[in-house]
């Protein structure tokens, strides 16, 4: 078994043989015989070389995966004031600013995605959880920011119960259905309430970006809060690359509203990759089709902003047994005809995400 130790004496052998460079390593991290590290250097001709030589030395050592992020030197240096509140040029408008880490970094490959509405009671987790799970089935690597610091519900959505592990003063999110998963509900005792002001909020976002061990990304999503607020505000400023989903039900009402989510991201130079119409319609024993909420709400949404309606999701109970070694009382198998809504979804997301 490799050891963070046997790691780091590879690296130091690696880095010593480029002591005339600027080069530096930190954040090594070791789990189950993967590496990730973060290589700073002040120069682009030597990634490549640098990058083999780790590779094959943490091969040689017993690693079977090598994640390496590279950061410039120069950026590495200024992002400790960064972090601690240094502000960009500019006013600042929110608690967002200034943070970098190789989350974050453009290059890093990641594709941003926050799930937002413009009122709670839409389902708008459900959708998070559900896209989530159906991109990992295609195979993607995933991750979940649970960012509805106030009404957290992810861990709960999808069945877990354990809490992260700390190594190396990194937190290692839990990994469900092929998703890692972090989420404010780790970190609060029995269901207690948050009663934390705007600038806490935004200290514990930026803490899910900057001590989370992620590993290697392809997609990370964002459940936000409902609404304009603080979190959704410090989200779009940690993360100007982001694309979001607003999510609404067929309701009049409840698309109006979703527009504001909508025009804040139009605002904060955001693209809407389209809307979900959660709770489209029920359909009873007897096969007839029954619109609940109203009808077509997604779809004036969708021409309001511009965008395609990607998905319409009907009412429906998972068909989840709690006896099953799997279960989770939100998750939609992807045999299912809700599960196959969700998989057409990912598939949009996609190829959306590919242009």
């Amino acid at each position: 078994m490799l050891t963070r130790e046997q790691a780091i004496e590879a690296v130091n052998a690696v880095t010593a043989q480029y002591s005339s460079y600027h080069v530096a390593v930190r954040d090594v991290m070791v789990k189950d015989r993967q590496v990730s590290l973060t290589i700073l250097t002040a120069s682009d001709e030597l990634k490549s070389s640098l990058e083999g030589a780790l590779r094959e030395a943490l091969a040689q050592a017993g690693a079977e995966t090598v994640h390496c992020r590279f950061r410039p030197l120069e950026a590495a240096a200024q992002a400790e004031p960064a972090a601690a509140g240094a502000k960009a040029d500019g006013p600042v408008k929110g608690h967002g600013t200034g943070l970098q880490t190789p989350l974050l970094d453009p290059r890093s490959g990641v594709q941003f995605i926050a799930i937002a509405s413009g009122k709670g009671g839409v389902g708008k987790s459900t959708v998070t959880v559900n896209l989530a799970t159906a991109l990992a089935r295609k195979g993607k690597r995933v991750g979940i920011i649970d960012a509805d610091i106030y009404g957290f519900s992810v861990p709960d959505m999808m069945g877990i119960e354990e809490r992260p592990a700390v190594e190396s003063d990194r937190i290692i999110p839990i990994e469900r259905f092929g998703v890692q998963v972090m989420s404010m509900g780790f970190f609060v005792e029995d269901n207690s309430p948050v009663v934390w002001r705007g600038p806490m909020l935004g200290k514990m976002l930026r803490n899910f970006f900057a001590e989370v061990e992620w590993g290697e990304l392809d997609y990370l999503l964002l459940d936000l809060p409902p609404g304009t607020g603080d979190v959704a505000l410090d989200v779009h400023q940690i993360i100007p690359q982001s694309k979001e989903i607003i999510v609404t039900t067929p309701h009049a009402t409840a698309a109006f509203v979703a527009a504001r989510a909508g025009a804040m991201a139009v605002k904060t130079n955001h693209d809407i990759i389209g809307v979900v119409e959660n709770m489209s319609y029920y359909q009873n024993k007897n096969g007839e089709v029954e619109y609940v909420f109203g009808r077509d709400g997604g779809a004036r949404l969708a021409e309001t902003l511009h965008v395609d309606l990607l998905a319409q999701i009907p009412l429906g109970q998972p068909d989840n047994h709690p006896l099953e070694p799997d279960f989770s009382p939100s998750v939609y198998k992807s045999d299912t005809e809700i599960g196959r809504l969700y998989d057409e979804l990912a598939d949009q997301v996609i190829h959306k995400t590919a242009q």
